[in-house]
């Protein structure tokens, strides 16, 4: 974490306007502790009710996940704010029920579900290699594999079938997730959410390479207006600290931010 008076200062541009400020958070390894199974991450209630209020004073709060946007919104429960799913593929707006898809990404549904297919084999059951199906996206988990070498070499092999077939491997912490053949990243959910807006001041708050997307997406809003916080751990990238603003101590770092922002 930041000594408290650099992070209070550098928080003050948006405590000063908080109906002009953003705010966006990457949610697993950010507001909710990495767990060994996806599915069982939660959004601690402190960190919930801190987000809740955020909600009341900010002028935009969204969630940027990896998650599908409606998966997102449930673990969060919060339907006060915006969520942009699957690395920006998605956006639900606060208060509605509709998903808008980026129509490209839709248009490849059927190859990304017949590659999982394919992919989800006996070689990748026994290695403990987990299938998470994320609608236009799927991913496949190997963290808590009991022979992480062998759950690597399927991770492997199925990155270069996916090139093979015409789809985009991307790596994350302990996981793989193949992609459509088009531009996705939490850059491109982050302009898709300020399509119409105009922050002076933003914040993103993330600990994986995908959240250095949103880092760039958020720069491009608000200019010299951004600050961008990278959640420190083992496992965070050293590319990820260095794009930067400052670095906080995992998610109990993130509380602490949260804490400011709302003084």
């Amino acid at each position: 974490m930041a000594p408290e008076l650099a992070l209070s200062e550098l928080l003050a541009p948006l405590r000063s306007d908080p109906a002009g400020s953003v705010l966006l958070f990457d949610i697993d390894g950010t507001l909710a502790p990495i767990v060994r199974h996806a599915s069982d991450a939660q959004i601690p209630e402190p960190t919930r009710r801190q987000l809740i209020a955020l909600a009341r004073r900010y002028g935009i709060v969204a969630c940027v996940s990896g998650r599908p946007a409606v998966v997102a919104r449930q673990m969060v429960g919060i339907g006060s704010i915006a969520y942009v799913g699957n690395h920006g593929c998605e956006l639900l707006s606060p208060g509605s029920a509709q998903v808008v898809l980026d129509q490209r990404v839709a248009a490849h549904a059927n190859e990304v579900a017949e590659f999982a297919r394919r992919a989800a084999t006996p070689t990748a059951q026994r290695a403990r290699v987990r299938l998470e199906d994320k609608g236009p996206i799927v991913a496949f988990h190997w963290r808590g594999a009991p022979d992480e070498q062998a759950a690597l070499a399927v991770i492997e092999q199925i990155e270069v079938d996916a090139r093979a077939a015409g789809l985009v491997p991307a790596r994350g912490r302990k996981v793989l997730e193949v992609r459509p053949p088009v531009p996705i990243d939490k850059g491109r959910g982050v302009a898709l959410l300020m399509r119409r807006r105009h922050p002076a001041a933003g914040l993103y708050v993330g600990d994986d390479r995908t959240d250095i997307d949103g880092f760039r997406g958020l720069r491009a809003v608000v200019g010299e207006g951004a600050i961008c916080v990278a959640v420190g751990s083992d496992e965070a990238p050293e590319e990820l600290l260095e794009a930067a603003s400052v670095v906080v101590d995992g998610t109990s770092g993130v509380s602490e931010l949260l804490r400011e922002l709302l003084r």
